[in-house]
């Protein structure tokens, strides 16, 4: 077989790669400046300045904080928030970058957790719970002011970034073949190693400096193990509370992690600490009494969240109302000034039917907390299904004021255009949802109602023929079959 052909057209293919991508790492790196690290002192791929890093993190932050893992807000102890802040103040100024202004929160999640990101960072109030001393909330706020310092976020960014730009180039040198369907498949998986690669370093590397500044500030290094010891406990305490498998993945799974298993860690950690050294004390250099005494209220109401709040919230989504009820109850018996109890008795009664009852349990979580944002989503709720469309969007505009990426408030407020007759405001609404939940049985149906109002008859057909590969056989499914018979008409020449 003359394999002439065949070579010659992969020669040619690759040439045309060459000369598309080049041309996209030439202009990347023409108009970005390649950063300097502000840790390693390299020069890194860099797409944002610090400003634009600054502000990404603004606009990521209501997100994250409501909608991350976890979720929740913030949790409301003003005392112990300032008192935990000093220490995040002091990390900061001890860091590769001491000139940024970083705010500090307590998340309201029992999810075990920490996270970054430019100008912010947080622990949850399920973490903090599992903690033990100053030192060791003072490593793992080092490690993640770390990611910080070092760039982490805006540098995974930037690789991605340029990683689409450059499979966006082979994508259209191959064409549309199956040959090339399967080299943009590697190319992708390819592209995300690389990326995992550079993870896996990027948390060693904040180990160390979550390790550098924790002693900087006078905490002893040691810490740092009992922090990741405990990190594993809690982390263990927590899947077993909400019925998840405990047992740690094999090798495959912990080789793709970008979080490495704590043995890998705690290992790599006893190296570090052996060539740290610690100037002066921060008191004992644990400060294990103060930090428990400061954080015991928090500790007694994590318990009730798992107790209680965590499992009501579960029998909820599973429709189990009863048992939703009851333990939701026994939660604002235990504490009556938590809002997110008070808010979710108040979808428990709104998924009831009692909406008068339901709107004072919502007003409630607000007296508790002015911010508390499911609590305005649950009045947008209620009036809407009040038939208050007005009220139900002034509600459900300041709920994605506070979470904007919140999509079932995008939901609600789309429905009250849509009863209005509003259509071009409901598709900016419900459009964003859609995508967001594809498979729900109703959405595409709507959405291709509100195309046909606006006379967009592509896209209701578009949305019509989803609708009927998603739920073809309930009352939106039927409108649709009868819809697209009656638009297919418009599209034969």
């Amino acid at each position: 077989m003359d394999t002439r052909p065949f070579l010659k057209n992969r020669f040619i293919t690759f040439i045309k790669i060459l000369f598309l991508c080049l041309p996209v790492v030439v202009l990347i790196l023409s108009f970005t400046n390649c950063a300097t690290n502000p840790v390693t002192g390299q020069t890194q791929l860099m797409l944002f300045s610090e400003e634009e890093e600054l502000k990404m993190g603004k606009e990521w932050y209501p997100n994250i904080m409501w909608g991350g893992e976890g979720g929740g807000g913030e949790y409301k102890d003003e005392r112990l928030r300032s008192y935990l802040n000093d220490i995040v103040q002091a990390l900061q100024r001890a860091s590769h970058r001491p000139h940024i202004k970083v705010e500090f929160a307590i998340q309201n999640s029992s999810t075990p957790n920490a996270w970054a990101i430019p100008g912010y960072v947080a622990m949850t109030r399920g973490l903090l719970a599992g903690l033990e001393s100053e030192a060791e909330f003072a490593y793992v706020m080092g490690h993640e002011i770390g990611h910080v310092s070092a760039r982490h976020s805006a540098s995974q960014l930037s690789k991605g970034i340029f990683m689409s730009f450059v499979l966006q180039g082979a994508s259209l040198a191959m064409g549309t073949s199956p040959y090339s369907e399967a080299a943009l498949a590697l190319g992708s998986i390819g592209g995300n190693l690389l990326m995992l690669k550079y993870s896996r370093d990027d948390e060693l590397m904040a180990d160390r400096l979550g390790v550098s500044y924790m002693a900087k500030i006078g905490y002893l290094p040691k810490n740092a193990i009992n922090a990741h010891k405990n990190l594993e406990k809690v982390s263990s305490e927590y899947l077993k509370a909400v019925g998840k498998n405990t047992e740690e993945g094999g090798f495959f799974t912990d080789l793709l992690s970008t979080h490495l298993r704590t043995s890998v860690r705690i290992d790599e950690l006893e190296k570090i600490i052996t060539d740290t050294s610690i100037n002066s004390l921060r008191g004992d250099g644990t400060n294990k009494v103060s930090f428990l005494n400061a954080t015991a209220d928090l500790r007694r109401t994590n318990k009730i969240y798992i107790n209680y709040y965590d499992k009501a919230v579960k029998y909820l989504k599973e429709n189990k109302i009863a048992e939703a009820q009851s333990l939701v109850l026994n939660a604002i018996k235990e504490k009556r000034d938590e809002a997110p109890f008070h808010a979710l008795y108040g979808f428990i009664l709104a998924k009831k039917g009692n909406l008068n009852e339901a709107e004072i349990y919502f007003n409630n979580a607000l007296n508790l907390y002015r911010e508390y944002q499911p609590a305005y989503r649950g009045l947008g709720i209620v009036y809407y299904k009040k038939n208050d469309n007005q009220k139900s969007i002034t509600y459900l505009k300041k709920a994605i004021q506070l979470f904007p990426n919140d999509m079932p408030s995008f939901y609600f407020m789309g429905m009250n255009y849509h009863k209005m007759n509003m259509s071009l405001e409901a598709i900016k609404y419900l459009k964003p949802f859609s995508e967001a939940y594809p498979k729900h049985p109703e959405i595409h149906g709507i959405l291709g109602i509100c195309y046909e109002r606006i006379k967009n008859i592509r896209a209701a057909y578009e949305e019509y023929t989803m609708q009927i590969k998603v739920a073809p056989d309930n009352e939106m499914g039927r409108h649709a079959k009868s819809r697209l018979n009656i638009l297919r008409n418009y599209f034969i020449k």
